[in-house]
């Protein structure tokens, strides 16, 4: 055995090294980008709930289609 220290893991280490929080992270990523166009284009803001449904309906099945050609070429 070593005397020297193992590097401990903080409580958040194991989630944010996960695929699925990292999907998330993307995911919330282009949710916002969406916001920002979306209450440019309103000229205010539209808020998170109305951006997040908004590309719900409009881009999230591409856009999960997309990330998941890229994961597998």
């Amino acid at each position: 055995m070593s005397d020297q220290p193992k590097e401990s893991l903080q409580p958040g280490d194991l989630l944010k090294n996960s695929s699925l929080y990292r999907e998330f992270q993307a995911e919330r990523e282009e949710i916002l980008k969406h916001k920002w166009i979306e209450s440019e284009k309103a000229g205010h803001d539209i808020g998170f709930e109305r951006a997040l449904t908004d590309w719900i309906v409009k881009h999230r099945s591409k856009w999960r289609r997309q990330r998941q050609t890229q994961t597998q070429n």
